[in-house]
């Protein structure tokens, strides 16, 4: 029963296929290009090393966010197609979650932290329970030292994740105690960590719906804000008129 595992939240590209027993075959690349033309390439690249035909697929999973939102909206359009056009099941696991899947297991806490712009970083708690996360803190917007006070507050180890760590953490000589920086092949997103969430789900039966199923953005894009700010919103136009 393999499925087909997509993750372009960040400007790592990666692309796998799993079943229940095993990871059949996996790319991750980060490169100069850009997601909307290595996307294609790396699914038809990592079908053929997997010995699997698109027919043969039993679901698509994809990462939701938060994270990049060009980057998103791509993995999220294609892996959408491939459901609708395959007639197979859509799974959208949250990027928080996807990095959450480097350590599953009992003990300790993972906290990830994603570039949100403007030195912000999203950031929730997740720990293991035996049979998945548990998402112990929501997925907000936190400075990067609102993010390590919550990493502080956890009465466990604490392990580090996702692109913002080696661009704001590492060097750093007031981390909390609790704080442990992995090493950079196990900071990153993985679509194998997205086919490792999936495929719980698909045991589970919880499949998504390929029309309502949309992006993790938490804030509004740049482009939001600058309209917003250049034109007003509705409520302010409301109030200027005669």
């Amino acid at each position: 029963m393999p499925i087909l595992a997509i993750d372009t939240a960040t400007m790592v590209s990666s692309v796998a296929v799993a079943d229940e027993k095993r990871l059949l075959a996996e790319l991750t690349v980060q490169t100069r290009l850009t997601h909307s033309e290595t996307l294609l390439p790396h699914i038809e690249k990592v079908l053929q090393l997997a010995g699997v035909k698109k027919a043969e697929l039993t679901g698509v999973a994809v990462s939701l966010g938060p994270g990049s939102f060009t980057g998103l909206r791509i993995g999220l359009a294609a892996a959408k197609a491939i459901s609708y056009g395959l007639s197979i099941p859509i799974f959208g696991i949250p990027t928080t979650e996807v990095l959450a899947w480097h350590y599953p297991v009992p003990g300790i806490a993972v906290v990830p932290f994603i570039d949100a712009q403007k030195g912000n970083v999203y950031s929730a708690v997740y720990t293991w329970q035996g049979d998945g996360f548990a998402e112990v803190s929501p997925v907000q917007v936190y400075s990067v030292d609102e993010a390590l006070a919550l990493c502080a507050s956890q009465q466990m180890t604490v392990m580090a994740v996702g692109d913002m760590v080696a661009k704001k953490l590492a060097g750093r000589e007031d981390l909390p105690a609790n704080v442990q920086l992995p090493p950079q092949h196990l900071l990153m997103p993985r679509a194998a960590n997205v086919a490792m969430a999936a495929l719980r789900r698909q045991q589970e039966g919880r499949e998504d719906s390929v029309m309502d199923l949309e992006p993790v953005y938490i804030r509004r894009s740049e482009a939001e804000v600058l309209w917003e700010k250049r034109h007003g919103t509705d409520n302010e136009k409301e109030k200027v008129q005669p």
